[in-house]
């Protein structure tokens, strides 16, 4: 299952060179021939698969990057940057509201 756990987070959040992820899906494939998930033909046909779609359309593999790294940073509980500029308007308002409040206690 840990195997399972690096090929996703390789997959999504697509880090580090075609190379480095080609070696690690290599990584990941022989454990899973060496658990007897895969067999050595469908380990290869695996790994050169999606070797091809990441070289064939790369624009669509960055897109699906970035929307499946949004999504973990969502599962993680980070806000997107939508949310944290709504909040800092909430906070400019409020603070202006104080300053409102305050100027009238002292006139």
């Amino acid at each position: 299952m840990e195997s399972n756990n690096l090929l996703k987070q390789l997959l999504l959040i697509g880090v580090g060179t075609t190379t480095f992820v080609a070696d690690k899906l290599r990584d990941v494939t022989e454990q899973w021939v060496r658990e007897g998930r895969l067999n050595p033909e469908q380990a290869t046909a695996f790994v050169e698969d999606l070797m091809q779609q990441l070289r064939s359309d790369p624009s669509q593999w960055e897109t699906q990057m970035q929307r499946q790294l949004g999504n973990m940073m969502y599962d993680l509980g980070l806000p997107r940057q939508a949310e944290v500029d709504e909040l800092r308007g909430r906070i400019d308002r409020l603070e202006r509201q104080v300053r409102d409040l305050e100027n009238k206690q002292w006139r």
